[in-house]
């Protein structure tokens, strides 16, 4: 359904929109309020109940997301202008408990290069009456050159710190907003639904860290309730809802949406799982909560898919892997050829990946991995949560899929790749050289490592020598699991000129201030 007719202008500024960051029942970080309650029953008229967002942002589409507080059908107003004048109306879905009241719309047929305006509203069906609307903004992608900016980043309310009134709430979020970009990459972790939220956390410096806590949080998630819950609990803070107001969100997920560590075929051995411990059964409630609450376009060939391509204009493609799902059990991580036990991306998405990025027009190729190459992350005392196997040497295990990758990358002369990616819960920047390395098949390339957002900040960890990197630069914990109170918490922020392909790649604190940037100058 095309909007063109509509657009008789392009709108050069963005504002802040009002009502973007409200929604009715939702603590406010400035407020008192630490504890969550439930709202009873609804009364009146449909209620927007956690703001909206968008996402999967093209040249021509979008997936825009919001939740009601019950039945009705939701609506959503696209213009050329935030006086909303002259609206094209689209009609969206009956939203209902199937889908905890969650509804997305997949808009199509949006202009290029255009700035978007949209509200959205929920409309009682008996009666035909809407609630109040809530506005949000996007950017279409443009089909010519355009200068690019996006921000990425992962771990979102882990390890017990979560929304602390105190603090003013997620503040990176904003420092984040302030940026104006296009897009946000959330790398992986966006909750941790293994990670109970408690009403107090005391400081070593006897302070105490205070949190907003909800009953969903107060334990790990087992039932698609819980699972749920632990998605609203983000959109708690103001500072998410604002961000997700004006900035489309691109996510991915990583272990914690399920729980930490996790593989297909796992059987828990944890006691705070008392209900369910298979972790098929974990995962499938944990996919379907992240795809209610997340606005991730569904491919129509595999319910859930999370691996995906968006392209963003003819400067930048970006490749969504998901390390999680078709991956072999964590083990040792040494076997010698592939097979399913050493998978990491599996065979049928590793030549999705390939044929991607071997069609790809694009400057860029931003490969957007939930887990780092060569940095080692380990489960336990004897074997591997990600890619490395801290034996240095030739490809084994997981590394015999990005062997494969890279081989081919350089076989078909596929030129700027960069992989941007979180997990580690600190920020660095890894140069990837085959000079220096075992397996020496590749051209070299770089992998941006920045996080946490908002959760307890770790590392560093160490490299293995198998695909050669680097650390050109790295800002890590001066102690495990520090608060976002200490400062610690990190982004990335990446600028792509459109007249000379120039990728400007910037490594961020809490603050905003630049800890580490380079250009990256395109290979034509």
């Amino acid at each position: 359904m095309s909007i063109e007719g509509n657009w008789s202008r392009r709108i050069s500024r963005r504002t802040l929109l009002s009502g973007a960051a409200g929604a009715t029942g939702l603590i406010l970080i400035s407020g008192v309020p630490v504890r969550a309650k439930p709202s009873g029953v609804p009364s009146g008229l449909p209620t927007v109940t956690h703001g909206v967002q968008s996402g999967d942002v093209t040249a021509s589409s979008a997936v825009v997301w919001a939740r009601a507080d019950r039945p009705s059908r939701m609506f959503v107003e696209v213009a050329a202008t935030e006086s909303f004048r002259r609206p094209k109306v689209y009609k969206g879905p009956i939203t209902d408990s199937a889908t905890d009241f969650t509804a997305q719309l997949d808009l199509s047929g949006l202009p290029q290069n255009q700035e978007v305006f949209y509200r959205v509203r929920f409309e009682d069906d008996r009666t035909g009456r809407s609630g109040e609307p809530v506005a949000g903004y996007f950017r279409t992608a443009s089909e010519g050159p355009r200068d690019v900016s996006f921000v990425w980043g992962g771990d979102t309310a882990g390890q017990g710190w979560g929304i602390n009134p105190d603090f003013g709430g997620m503040r990176l979020y904003e420092t984040m907003r302030s940026l104006g970009p296009d897009f946000f990459i959330h790398s992986g972790d966006t909750v941790y639904s293994d990670g109970p939220i408690m009403e107090k956390v005391v400081l070593p410096d006897g302070t105490v860290w205070r949190n907003v806590v909800t009953k969903e949080k107060s334990k790990v998630a087992e039932t698609l309730a819980e699972f749920r819950g632990n998605q609203r609990y983000n959109l708690l803070d103001e500072n998410v809802r604002r961000f997700n107001a004006e900035v489309p969100v691109f996510a991915q997920w990583d272990d914690h949406e399920t729980t930490n560590n996790w593989y297909p075929g796992e059987i828990l051995d944890d006691p705070r799982y008392t209900q369910e411990r298979r972790v098929d059964v974990l995962s499938a409630r944990a996919n379907r909560a992240f795809h209610e609450y997340m606005p991730v376009r569904q491919v129509p060939s595999e319910e859930g898919r999370v691996y995906r391509k968006i392209p963003y204009g003819p400067t930048l493609d970006i490749f969504f892997l998901d390390m999680r799902t078709y991956r072999g059990p964590n083990s040792t991580n040494d076997q010698t050829t592939l097979s399913p036990e050493s998978a990491i991306l599996g065979q049928t998405q590793l030549e999705w990946l390939k044929a991607g990025l071997a069609a790809s027009t694009a400057t860029w190729k931003v490969i957007a991995s939930d887990m780092p190459i060569g940095l080692v992350v380990r489960d336990g005392p004897t074997d591997f949560e990600a890619v490395a196997n801290a034996r240095d040497g030739a490809a084994l295990g997981r590394e015999l899929e990005i062997a494969d990758l890279l081989s081919f990358i350089k076989q078909q002369g596929i030129k700027n790749t960069a992989w941007f990616t979180a997990d580690v819960h600190y920020t660095a920047a890894h140069y990837y050289d085959p000079n220096g390395a075992a397996f020496q098949d590749f051209d070299p390339f770089w992998e941006f490592v920045s996080g946490p957002l908002n959760a307890g900040t770790f590392g560093p960890n160490a490299l293995d020598a198998t695909f050669g990197p680097k650390v050109v630069y790295q800002r890590a914990a001066d102690r495990p699991n520090q608060p976002p109170s200490d400062g610690l918490q990190f982004f990335g922020h990446v600028k792509v000129a459109g007249d000379t392909g120039v990728m400007t790649v910037s490594l961020k604190d809490l603050a905003g201030h630049t800890l580490y940037s380079v250009d990256l100058q395109p290979d034509r």
